[in-house]
């Protein structure tokens, strides 16, 4: 999972939280997303720009992991740097709020179908690997609204998923800092 609490301290709200028990209900932040839950997501090309960019259609199936499809999109690809956004429904989610006394996300779970309103992420690099660090909302049947930091999301029936990868980062200039200079 990306993090913005591992963005915001450069990794130290990670090492930080490592040492400190957390109550039910919170996720630390971490850097891996496992791949190997969204097993019918698919992509295509939609458009190759004029200045050499391309914009990707990534749709995902019945059951699919988002996180763990975007992560794969990401590696398959080779991006390293990019923005997306998404519009769908979900089977079930698991946003999160990043409590900083705790260092960790308080867990805003959805375990219900919702419509997903909006998500809107970015891909980067953390140690050598695509990151995909994503907030979203979603409207539930009565019309109240949840979100946050996306933690889990299970597309049902579908969610599609719009990616513009950018300008390559070089994997020499990355530190243990999530560097967002090659996505300006």
């Amino acid at each position: 999972m990306a993090t913005c609490g591992f963005l915001a301290a450069g990794g130290l709200v990670q090492a930080q939280a490592q040492e400190i028990p957390l109550p039910q209900g919170y996720t630390r932040p971490g850097l891996v997303t496992e791949t190997g839950k969204a097993l019918g997501w698919r992509a295509r090309l939609v458009t190759e720009h004029l200045n050499g960019g391309r914009t990707y259609a990534v749709i995902f199936a019945k059951g699919d992991e988002v996180m763990s499809g975007l992560t794969e999109f990401a590696e398959r690809n080779k991006i390293t740097a990019g923005h997306f956004t998404a519009i769908g429904a979900l089977q079930s989610a698991r946003f999160g709020w990043f409590d900083s006394a705790r260092k960790a996300y308080r867990d805003i779970p959805i375990n219900q179908q919702v419509e997903l309103i909006s998500l809107i992420g970015d891909v980067g690099l953390v140690n050598g690997a695509p990151q995909i660090h994503a907030h979203g909302a979603v409207g539930l049947p009565d019309g109240d609204v949840r979100g946050g930091h996306l933690l889990q999301a299970i597309a049902w029936p579908t969610l599609e998923v719009f990616s513009r990868p950018t300008r390559q980062c070089s994997s020499k200039s990355m530190t243990r800092k999530r560097t967002f200079s090659c996505l300006i």
